[in-house]
């Protein structure tokens, strides 16, 4: 009698094709995933029709055959840019930066912070600024008091006064050369040079020409021509010179009448006997009410004004 030879299990496996399905199964997985991640990839300019995970799956899942290689997607090439245009005037030395009739913000930002960087000096140097509030310094050391009035004072009534001499001027600069840069009607260089021109005839006019000669002769340059052939930066020191002078000037005008008053009290003094007795002191009253009576502030403001015109 014959024994029936028992399957194994690893021969049960084969007859029964478990393992070929869960190989099948496993490479339809993979399939769908490799389907998946190329999916979103994918262009519309492909050589034939892309198959999807579904059709994928089941073709796996009937044969055995490899499922075919997703072809690889390509993006159209685009159009090179244009490359920069070349200059319409090639003579013109001036460079703009923005649309055509606008400033560019980031141009008027960088001259706001230089205008204001440099705003100090010139409102200190190319003003009327600096003689008046020298004229009122001496005033006040006149009179004879140290503090009164205060330092702010003093200043912020030569900066109002300095406003109002230099309102015309101020104004011309504004129409010729701000307002034009800020509408886009003129470049940058155009309105400096526009601007500019107010400024320099205020300045030439209230210069003397022997400061003219000396700060030419201190930059060792030839003797210009005529006047408004003078550079700005010689221009300017001499400028400040002619206003320091003239505000020394006004300064002696006003010193006489209270040094006669000290000297008048110092005598008296002197004659009574009290010599412990600061004359400063008894004759500061004195000078207080002459000035009022006079109407001292008004006249030396009159006074100043009245210089520029």
């Amino acid at each position: 009698m014959t024994r029936a030879v028992r399957p194994t299990r690893r021969t049960r496996r084969t007859l029964d094709g478990r393992r070929p399905g869960r190989v099948l199964r496993l490479g339809g997985a993979l399939a769908v995933c490799a389907a998946a991640l190329l999916a979103p990839t994918a262009s519309s300019a492909f050589a034939g029709p892309q198959p999807t995970p579904s059709a994928v799956a089941s073709s796996v899942t009937s044969s055995v055959t490899p499922v075919d290689a997703v072809p690889v997607a390509f993006a159209v090439p685009r159009a090179a840019p244009d490359g920069p245009s070349g200059p319409t005037n090639p003579d013109d030395p001036s460079i703009t930066v923005g649309l055509p009739g606008e400033p560019s913000r980031v141009v008027q930002i960088i001259v706001l912070i230089t205008v204001l960087g440099v705003a100090p000096s010139v409102l200190l140097l190319c003003t009327s600024f600096t003689k008046i509030v020298v004229v009122l310094s001496l005033t006040r050391s006149a009179l004879g008091t140290m503090s009164i009035p205060p330092n702010q004072v003093l200043v912020g009534l030569a900066l109002f006064l300095s406003l109002f001499v230099m309102g015309p001027t101020l104004d011309q600069m504004q129409s010729e050369g701000l307002k034009p840069y800020l509408d886009g009607t003129k470049t940058s260089t155009q309105a400096y040079r526009d601007g500019v021109v107010p400024l320099r005839t205020f300045m030439l006019a209230h210069t003397r020409d022997e400061e003219l000669a000396l700060m030419v002769k201190a930059a060792d340059q030839p003797l210009p021509k005529d006047r408004a052939s003078v550079e700005l930066r010689t221009l300017i020191p001499a400028f400040v010179l002619s206003e320091l002078r003239a505000a020394f000037i006004i300064g002696f005008v006003v010193f006489l009448p209270f040094l006669v008053v000290d000297i008048v009290v110092s005598a008296v003094l002197m004659s009574l006997g009290m010599v412990m007795l600061p004359p400063s002191l008894v004759s500061l009253p004195f000078k207080l009410l002459l000035f009022v009576l006079v109407d001292g502030w008004s006249l030396i403001v009159t006074t100043l004004i009245t210089s520029y015109r």
